[in-house]
């Protein structure tokens, strides 16, 4: 399991808790050939809110977790299989390619790119941000998958350069059209996430452990989105019980302080990482009511789901920030065994 760190967020410097970076775009070894099928359907599900995490062609307890969430929001049996009433469902969105191609430009390559990250803290901290290694993890993140599925979709020999035509999971935002309110580079990151301007307001958030995800619900009830989520572990449980969004910080720097952390080395100092999509707590945190706890992005989206975290509530930077746009302070957040 990596190792867990606590930090400080924004000017606020709120205590918070999760997992060590690291990030080795590239170094991964090619994916098991993607079904085009089951690609489809995890891309239709990110399309519709419920995210099977990262979209890789590949069956197993992402989609079926996605799946189920699906068919409960649209009355249909839980199975958590893509059965003929699930498919049936789906069919309306029937002209929604699995992949699309799309042609890389300057804006593909603007960075910071930094190489793989360091394990220290003090290097981390030197760092020009906490970015992306490379191109291609930032295109990998930009459409959802990994560096491997990029690969499988256009070969082992796939170049990430200007003016090269990809394939691509098809998940380019219906909207880039963002509040005015938001800075700048906020917008530019969510760009960069494919996380589309239109999406619903959350009335609560729940939060099973028994089946690590996070569910929104409407005023009505309705369950309108759900993300799957790495939550505590055995010696930092999820903290059940129901607390509420206090806020939210976009582009979170990350405070070292040794002193917070159980399992820190000896002689280790204070340090200051900047903000990036590897930072610990990815591109976004939302701050709760219980002190050093909130719901944050990842620089490791393929572990959502499949190791543990320090109590807090971790997703894919992608859900993450698509879910800091559904809620707002105050926004009840109830987290169950």
């Amino acid at each position: 399991m990596p190792r867990v760190r606590k930090t400080l967020v924004s000017v606020i410097y709120l205590t918070i808790l999760t997992s060590c970076p690291l990030s080795l775009a590239g170094a991964a070894p090619p994916a098991a050939a993607p079904s085009p099928e089951t690609l489809r359907i995890q891309v239709l599900l990110d399309r519709l809110g419920f995210s099977p995490g990262v979209l890789d062609g590949q069956a197993g307890l992402s989609l079926e977790r996605a799946l189920k969430g699906y068919q409960a929001a649209n009355d249909l049996p839980e199975s958590g299989k893509p059965d003929e009433k699930t498919l049936a469902a789906l069919d309306v969105h029937k002209d929604v390619a699995a992949t699309v191609d799309v042609t890389l430009g300057d804006g593909d390559f603007r960075g910071p790119f930094v190489g793989p990250i360091p394990r220290s803290e003090a290097k981390q901290a030197a760092l020009p941000a906490m970015g992306y290694a490379d191109p291609t993890e930032a295109l990998a993140e930009r459409f959802h998958t990994t560096p491997a599925l990029l690969r499988s979709l256009n070969g082992a020999d796939m170049k990430v350069v200007q003016g090269v035509t990809l394939k691509v999971p098809n998940v380019l935002p219906a909207s880039t059209a963002y509040p005015a309110s938001f800075k700048p580079e906020w917008s530019a990151t969510l760009a960069s996430l494919s996380v589309s301007a239109d999406q619903p307001r959350a009335a609560k958030l729940v939060v099973d452990k028994s089946d690590g995800v996070l569910r929104a619900y409407d005023e009505a009830g309705k369950l309108i989105a759900q993300f799957p989520v790495t939550t505590g572990s055995q010696h930092d449980p999820l903290p059940i019980g129901n607390w509420k969004i206090q806020g939210t910080s976009f582009l979170p720097p990350f405070h070292f302080n040794p002193k917070l952390f159980w399992d820190a080395k000896a002689g280790e100092q204070k340090q200051v990482l900047k903000p990036g999509p590897n930072g610990p707590v990815g591109v976004v945190w939302m701050d709760l009511d219980k002190p050093h706890y909130g719901i944050h992005g990842t620089p490791m989206p393929e572990n959502i789901g499949r190791t543990e975290s320090h109590g807090c509530i971790r997703l894919t930077n992608w859900d993450a920030a698509r879910l800091s746009m559904m809620v707002k302070p105050g926004t009840p957040a109830i987290f169950q065994p």
